[in-house]
């Protein structure tokens, strides 16, 4: 005990004249300066060369000083995400119940899984609750002035509702793509990024409104190298000016007489489907009227772009905004007719947490040469759960050889 007394009176007198030890910092005070550090925002788009492979067909997105530097015909950054040929095809699903609740306790058995319409034998199966990789993506163009601050609500609701693990990023964009948060797991970086997603600072960005530009992005930037639940929530009008899509099917894939090396959006949903990212998209506009989920349900197998939509009166940006979401597998929402967003946020949050990955390895060709390059449509029923619906990505793409 005098050993003690000893050392504590020599700590005191080391002390200068005037000097207080100080406290030890507490766990509080290291989240604080944590949660203070909130990276500055960072344009996506800056200085981004668009390429398109013509071998291959697709199109590749990559800053112009790499671009520079790489011999041609060297593969692009992340570009290792698209090739799933030759390994096992994971596919990520969602199972409701009729209420549109999630549907949890499935097993290995439960599922069964097809590749253009012949059953596959599921070699992968994982119904853990491990983290999740959730990317907000906000409109923040002069369009959605009047729901902006709902929309931030909205996105503060389902931060709040994801499991304690999960990682969330935080993208804005108008004519221009804005990474606020890279993922991180800290809650209150992700609401001070939403908070700061200011649709008043962007007046001055002309040039539109480049929706599927941010989702191409943000998958491209955020997503190259994870594994997991992926899932991008994107929140607008859909209104988009940056592709020129119409009623005609063809304006959604490379036009005769324009730049091969331009966004389209092929491109976009070949991406998402090539990452396996589940798209949860919210539509402040008003849902049409014959877009009910069963409808969506119904139509989750085949492609819905039609000229016939005109006469279903349904606009062509909720039409290709619907039609995103059933490549990539998720759900559309409408804003305005939820009950409370908390709720509908909640379920969003739930059914991200209770997602099935499946896995099963492609068939070769008759040739034996591998897998037949191109789309192929996924299929996944669970037959002793009557009524439930299955969403998960419609088709996986297998890239030509160049």
């Amino acid at each position: 005990m005098r050993v003690l007394l000893i050392a504590a009176l020599a700590a005191l007198l080391a002390l200068e004249p005037g000097m207080t030890a100080a406290p030890a910092p507490r766990p509080q005070d290291k989240h604080a300066q944590k949660v203070a550090r909130l990276p500055a925002p960072r344009q996506l788009d800056k200085g981004i060369v668009w390429t398109r492979d013509p071998a291959t067909g697709e199109l590749r997105a990559t800053p112009a000083s790499a671009s520079a530097s790489k011999p041609p015909g060297d593969a692009a950054p992340g570009s290792h995400a698209m090739q799933v040929v030759t390994q096992m095809v994971p596919v990520t699903c969602v199972v409701s119940a009729a209420d549109g609740s999630a549907v949890p306790g499935l097993r290995r058995e439960d599922f069964r899984i097809f590749e253009d319409g012949v059953a596959q034998p599921i070699a992968y199966f994982d119904a853990s609750t491990a983290p999740a990789s959730v990317a907000l993506v906000i409109d923040a163009s002069p369009s959605v002035l009047r729901d902006s601050d709902e929309m931030k609500q909205a996105a503060d609701a389902l931060i709040a509702a994801l499991a304690p693990l999960d990682q969330a990023a935080v993208v804005d964009f108008s004519a221009h793509t804005y990474l606020q948060l890279p993922f991180s797991d800290v809650r209150e970086q992700a609401r001070r990024a939403v908070a700061r997603v200011d649709v008043r600072e962007l007046f001055g960005d002309v040039g539109g409104s480049n929706i599927y530009e941010a989702v191409y992005l943000a998958a491209k930037e955020l997503f190259a190298g994870r594994t997991g639940r992926k899932a991008i929530l994107l929140l607008t009008d859909g209104q988009d000016s940056g592709l020129g899509l119409t009623y005609d099917p063809a304006s959604a894939a490379p036009q005769p007489g324009r730049p091969a090396d331009r966004l389209t959006f092929d491109d976009v949903a070949r991406t998402l489907a090539a990452q396996d990212i589940q798209l949860f998209a919210v539509s402040t506009e008003t849902r049409p009227k014959v877009m009910t989920p069963e409808w969506l349900e119904e139509h989750r197998v085949a492609t819905i772009l039609s000229p016939n939509a005109r006469l279903l009166d349904i606009p062509p940006y909720t039409l290709y905004l619907a039609e995103l979401v059933r490549r990539a597998g998720g759900q559309l929402y409408f804003l305005r007719e939820a009950g409370t967003m908390a709720d509908t946020f909640r379920k969003i949050a739930e059914k991200i947490r209770a997602e099935y990955n499946l896995g099963f390895y492609p068939p070769a060709d008759v040739s034996g040469a591998g897998t037949r390059p191109g789309w192929h449509s996924l299929r996944v029923e669970v037959p002793g759960e009557p009524g439930a619906q299955v969403s998960h990505r419609a088709a996986y793409y297998v890239p030509a050889a160049p």
